[in-house]
């Protein structure tokens, strides 16, 4: 009982040592309050259960957070674990601390599983959960590490991995992201001890040799450097020590080196009284001691996403030894080791509200425009990478994370002006829009009102925000074109049969179908999940639409597609955006004016093929999936064709064939040396085209010249057929 008692005594002394006005009766009765409830429980070490909200209550202490927080440690796992509800705690403690500890309970019934769709969906809630109040992080992340601190109690090894890599993926970055770095150093190195426990313990060891070998090199540096800097009047404190084992460990992986490759395991703090002082310790040790090329950092002028600022340098210091030295103030040194804890915003009264946070609100964005899988997914992105700073026109910094490109930019600006980016221009010049950015580039971003994203820019862009807007943007277009392209069908499909298509005729269908709305039904059928005839003889079951009317359909829709005389139930290619409900073959490459039908491919839409692509047969016993689709004069979207081109191997003979190309109007798109000998080349070209009439100039363009032995349209997969327009 005594020793209970120490206990509660030793955390209100904490705590009333940064926090004087504290209520300690109300954090004592909270003490005493949770030790009840937990009375029976043990932990996996057989400790009282009590002992494990006490740590975690002591290590958000350790972070100077306020008595709610503190309160809320204690009572954290209650709800979860015990008879207490949260009637009980706001009866108790007030509302504000059962929010509180319902925010936290909630995470913790969702402790992330193994299953990545759990993991995400959980994941998603956390950010949810923080979004309401940034408090219910940090006494999460002090939970997760003060579990991590005991995981070695756990047997069953595969558990303990699923909870290191769950810390090491989500925890980790999280901790980063609110700029505790203790915090982030210790569970790094806590969830590499259990991932890679060999590496861990090899790096230990060679740690504990070195540390032996010179016992004293480590103070004798820090007073080196302390006399060098007192002489030129600085007043600097400096500590120093090894570098993490986990930071060791991934400068290796990244380096490619071994550990006695590496030559700078030390690090040194320098904390000065101001800022001048921290560019007057630089300037000091640079002309003392020879730099490390590419190892100096400002972060003081380009802070961190996270406030971190400080200077970071790397010396060949005293004793010849390689060393990494940060330079910031005393305050800059808090906001670094506490990160959001450091600016003591709640004791101020300031908003909790975690949406202040940029990263935060960036996330939530994310949120809105992602599946669970995807968001998890694109925030490790997010969270992940280093970054680069970028400036835009006016001067403003925008740090990135590494590998991003213009559209990257775009999006962090603003999503509006991501969705309209049509170019980029930077450090003056135009780029493409796939262009990595590298740091100091000056970036402009060229929009236009009739612009949208195009689904190409999720092979290049590495934000989440910017995957996630141009995702959302494909969804939401190919869900309106499949449920366009259904309707169509159906409305079709019904005509041929005499029936009269309605939204509140197919409305009984839908629970048969298993859809939520027509428009899902629509979608549904245009996405090839379920063909016309289904929802026919659902609704009219008289009808007996039999396969065997599609079969006796094929030879039909091949005869009017050659007398290019579309019946009035063919599917007009107009307004559908490539890519999206319909794509056109690749073994073909359809253009507007040739003979084409339409083969229905499940989950993709519809596929046009030209009426003599060899990939036709493989259908002929599937006549469900054919369609009869036709051209329309509205259809000013250009296309790409592709040719075969034999050439003579002369000088110059390749520039001959892209000037005729752009001379008849076309642009070419790809280009590939198939075959070369010593009298000819064989070429594949892709050419934007207007239509296939266009794609005849060309043709006929590139057969005026002598350097040009042949050129064939390419019919099939394998082989050329002359241009299907008479």
């Amino acid at each position: 009982m005594l020793q209970e008692k120490d206990l509660a005594e030793e955390l209100i002394a904490r705590v009333r040592a940064y926090d004087p006005v504290v209520e300690e009766g109300v954090l004592s009765r909270a003490f005493v309050y949770a030790k009840t409830a937990h009375a029976t429980q043990q932990r996996a070490n057989g400790e009282p259960y009590f002992l494990h909200p006490v740590a975690v209550a002591n290590i958000l202490a350790g972070l100077r957070l306020d008595s709610a927080s503190i309160i809320t440690a204690l009572l954290h796992d209650t709800v979860e674990d015990t008879a207490v509800t949260l009637e009980d705690i706001e009866k108790q403690f007030g509302k504000e601390i059962s929010k509180l500890v319902d925010g936290v309970t909630k995470l913790t019934r969702l402790e992330l599983q193994s299953e990545r769709s759990k993991q995400s969906e959980n994941f998603r809630k956390l950010v949810l959960a923080m979004s309401e109040d940034i408090r219910v992080l940090l006494v999460k992340l002090a939970d997760r590490l003060h579990n991590m601190r005991t995981l070695h109690y756990i047997e069953d090894p595969a558990k303990r991995r699923r909870i290191a890599r769950e810390t090491m993926d989500i925890y980790v970055p999280l901790a980063e992201r609110i700029g505790i770095q203790s915090v982030k150093d210790e569970l790094q190195d806590l969830a590499f001890s259990a991932l890679y426990p060999d590496a861990y313990q090899s790096i230990v060891n060679r740690l504990q040799y070195l540390k032996a070998q010179n016992p004293n090199l480590v103070s004798d540096i820090v007073g080196e450097l302390t006399n060098i800097l007192a002489k030129q009047g600085l007043d600097a404190v400096i500590t120093g020590r090894e570098k993490s084992p986990y930071s060791i460990w991934r400068k290796m992986q990244r380096a490619n080196v071994t550990f006695e490759q590496l030559s700078d395991i030390m690090a040194f703090r320098v904390l000065v009284p101001d800022l001048a002082g921290c560019y007057q310790a630089l300037g000091i040790l640079h002309s003392t001691y020879p730099l490390i090329p590419g190892r100096f950092k400002d972060y003081i002028s380009t802070p961190k996403s996270n406030d971190y600022r400080s200077l970071h340098t790397g010396l060949i210091g005293p004793f010849q030894q390689r060393i990494e030295v940060q330079i910031r103030t005393q305050e800059m040194h808090e906001i670094a080791e506490k990160g959001v804890a450091a600016h003591w915003q709640y004791k101020q009264g300031a908003q909790t509200d975690g949406r202040q946070y940029r990263w935060l609100r960036e996330l939530l964005e994310i949120l809105e425009a992602s599946t669970p899988e995807e968001f998890l997914e694109h925030t490790r992105l997010e969270m992940f990478q280093e970054q680069v700073f970028c400036f835009t026109p006016k001067g403003d910094i925008i740090p990135m994370p590494k590998g991003s490109t213009p559209v990257d930019f775009a999006y962090n600006i603003h999503s509006d002006i991501g969705d309209r980016c049509t170019g980029a221009r930077v450090n003056g010049r135009l780029v493409q829009l796939r262009t990595v950015l590298n740091n100091g580039d000056q970036v402009e971003i060229i929009t236009s009102r009739s612009s949208t994203p195009s689904p190409s820019w999720e092979e290049f862009v590495v934000t989440g925000r910017a995957k996630a807007c141009v995702r959302r943007f494909i969804r939401m277009q190919q869900r309106s074109q499949y449920a366009e392209l259904g309707k169509t069908m159906l409305t079709k499909m019904f005509r041929a049969h005499s029936q009269t298509l309605t939204d509140k005729a197919l409305e009984p269908l839908l629970p048969k179908f298993k859809r939520p709305t027509v428009e899902d039904l629509y979608a549904a059928v245009g996405e090839g999940l379920m063909t016309t005839r289904e929802v026919l003889n659902a609704l009219y079951p008289d009808l007996a639409v039999e396969k065997q009317q599609a079969v006796d359909a094929i030879p039909e829709i091949k005869a009017r597609a050659k007398l290019r005389k579309p019946s009035r139930y063919a599917i007009p290619i107009r307004g559908l955006i490539p890519g999206m409900a319909i794509n056109f073959a690749k073994c073909c490459h359809p253009l507007k004016g040739d003979l084409i039908v339409g083969i229905i491919t499940t989950g993709k839409g519809v596929t046009i093929h030209t009426q003599e692509c060899d990939n036709l047969n493989n259908f002929q016993n599937q006549p469900e999936r054919w369609l009869e689709v036709a051209w329309e004069d509205e259809t000013t979207e250009s296309n790409v064709g592709r040719l075969s081109v034999m050439i003579n191997n002369v000088m110059g003979g390749m520039g001959h064939v892209c000037t005729m190309i752009a001379k008849a109007g076309g642009n070419i798109a790809n280009l590939k040396i198939t075959n070369r000998t010593q009298d000819f080349f064989e070429l594949m070209v892709d050419i934007e085209v207007r239509d296939a009439q266009h794609m005849l100039d060309v043709i006929a363009a590139l057969r005026s010249h002598p350097v040009v032995v042949s050129v064939e349209r390419y019919g099939s997969l394998n082989e050329p057929v002359r241009a299907a327009v008479h």
